[in-house]
């Protein structure tokens, strides 16, 4: 449907401005709590990719779209963030110099656009399940993309840098938990694309339905 593509694609591109930003800022501070959640922008990047071309291409192919829209949003983010906790432990057995003011001003700024997306999906996903997840992963994202702020802080006042791999640490194990928690409260939504609604034609709801499922 054509009024869900405008707000999830300005959604889109505001993000992508987040996670790039982020990844760079992140890279050139040393700072692993902003490259953290630069991972954690990305995962809803591409989740919201899907779901743009949920509503663009035929409806066949957006169910699957929307499938894979929330394995992004949770199994993916999962996956990617257990291979980012070595690099974190081993930041914490050995620091490296972290500079505490670009974490701090980087992480208001992905708070900032973190909440901006959120109010994106806010309309759209009164009336669309698909969306109304990634809106919900977008309002908890504001939260998220403070850690680094507290990072930088904590590194700024105590001028001890081993602060930022810790934080770094908390956002992953936060992720990893948070993330488990929803794939087995939603298990069956994410396996079946069927089960949600993606919007894309006045069919889906009687797709959804019992009913109109083809029989054995």
């Amino acid at each position: 449907m054509s009024h869900y593509r405008k707000p999830l694609g300005a959604a889109l591109a505001l993000n992508t401005d987040i996670f790039v930003v982020e990844g760079i800022a992140g890279l050139q501070s040393q700072s692993l709590s902003l490259v953290m959640d630069s991972v954690h922008n990305l995962s809803d990047e591409m989740a919201l990719a899907y779901l743009y071309l949920a509503f663009v291409l035929p409806q066949g192919i957006s169910r699957n779209m929307v499938r894979s829209a929330n394995f992004f949003n949770s199994v993916g983010l999962m996956a990617v963030s257990l291979l980012l906790v070595w690099q974190t432990v081993e930041r914490v057995l050995h620091p490296a110099p972290v500079s505490g003011l670009i974490p701090i001003i980087i992480g208001l700024v992905a708070a900032a656009g973190n909440w901006g997306v959120a109010q994106l999906l806010r309309g759209p996903s009164h009336n669309n399940a698909a969306i109304r997840l990634a809106y919900l992963y977008n309002v908890g994202d504001v939260l998220v993309s403070l850690a680094p702020v507290l990072a930088g802080v904590l590194v700024a006042v105590t001028g001890r840098s081993f602060f930022d791999p810790l934080v770094a640490l908390g956002i992953a194990l936060w992720i990893i938990v948070s993330t488990a928690r929803e794939v087995v409260s939603a298990g069956g939504e994410l396996v079946w694309p069927e089960k949600i609604a993606c919007g894309h034609s006045s069919e889906d709801k009687d797709m959804a339905s019992p009913s109109a499922q083809p029989g054995p």
